[in-house]
């Protein structure tokens, strides 16, 4: 099946949405073991969750170093979380993750 790169693009934004807003990986090294994407395109992906208006907040854990804690997503803006559960399977079908 052949996809568009805007479509996956949009697909692989929903689904790391989904991951961190359901708490299933709520860090870069989380979502890189759950999807099998590079850390690099895992980093992309939640940046530019910006775009769809997902506010996803990085939230330092307390007495960490290194930047340890995880991401945290505020505003769902006009992305139907509901919808994105309920098509799981088609998503993950069409990234081609597990």
């Amino acid at each position: 099946m052949d996809v568009s790169k805007t479509k996956s693009s949009f697909y692989r934004r929903l689904y790391v949405a989904y991951l961190i807003g359901s708490g299933i990986a709520s860090s870069v090294p989380a979502l890189t073991d759950v999807t099998g994407m590079p850390r690099r395109t895992a980093q992309d992906t939640i940046a530019a969750l910006a775009d769809l208006d997902i506010v996803c907040e990085f939230e330092q854990e307390e007495g960490a170093r290194n930047h340890a804690g995880s991401y945290r997503i505020r505003e769902w803006g006009a992305i139907d979380k509901r919808w994105i559960a309920e098509h799981l399977m088609q998503i993950k079908s069409v990234l081609g993750y597990p």
